[in-house]
């Protein structure tokens, strides 16, 4: 089913032993768009801190009632490994999560370990050492990865081939795949302020620095486009593409 990012905030998290907390925002993966971790700022058992559930460890979600049921304790929890959180979150501090919960690599499945840290003022996580040792043949890890939170990402402004379009409010989601497969786009005014969807196989380009979003799109092509309201994409049916 396909749902929007922005229906599924507030869900609470619940482990076997109890709430865990709420969410919050989402990080992605920005080269493949599917969700790595649900950002869930926690209640007073753990002093109101964030922590990171990868969506593997989901195994009832509970749409109608607003809840996802994770196979974790709060004990679990409180004493994964620490993470220096002044730091970026790297791909070695991940690895040592995913041992410590018996938990595959990224590699193997496509899923982390959830992880405790502030990441408050967190954009995008990037492991530096994967950016400078792939060059030299030198990283374990695989290809760059880069998380970067939905929440930031709202308010990017689009750019079709010939014109500016509109901002980013939300995204598209598959709740089988956790990828994000449309952007929700408000228009400018000179189409009302609808919303649209772009599909995210559509950028062409994005200036993380200049909160930039480029596509292979015309205004034309955005203005014949079917047009959303809110009510027909915070339900679980069915969303159209925005091609004519």
């Amino acid at each position: 089913m396909q749902r929007n990012i922005y229906s599924l905030l507030g869900f609470s998290l619940t482990a076997s032993d109890g709430e865990i907390g709420k969410v919050e925002d989402f990080y992605f993966d920005d080269q493949n768009w599917t969700i790595r971790y649900l950002i869930v700022k926690t209640g007073s058992w753990l002093f109101g801190r964030k922590v990171l559930i990868s969506p593997h460890a989901i195994v009832k979600s509970h749409w109608k009632v607003g809840s996802f049921l994770v196979n974790l304790t709060k004990e679990q929890i409180l004493n994964s490994p620490d993470i220096d959180t002044d730091k970026p979150v790297s791909m070695q501090h991940e690895v040592s999560l995913n041992e410590y919960y018996l938990w595959p690599s990224y590699l193997d499945n496509g899923f982390y370990a959830p992880v405790l840290c502030d990441i408050s003022n967190s954009d995008a996580i990037i492991d530096q050492a994967v950016l400078n040792g792939r060059a030299k043949n030198k990283n374990p890890f695989g290809d760059n990865l880069h998380l970067r939170s939905t929440h930031r990402i709202a308010g990017y402004r689009i750019h079709a081939t010939d014109g500016e379009i509109g901002h980013v409010s939300d995204f598209i989601l598959d709740d089988n795949s956790w990828k994000l497969i449309y952007l929700v786009v408000v228009t400018k005014n000179w189409f009302g302020g609808k919303k649209v969807l772009i599909s995210v196989q559509d950028i062409r380009e994005i200036r993380w620095v200049e909160s930039e979003i480029y596509i292979d799109i015309s205004v034309n092509a955005v203005k014949q486009s079917k047009t959303l309201d809110r009510s027909e994409f915070t339900d679980s049916e069915l969303v159209r593409t925005l091609f004519i």
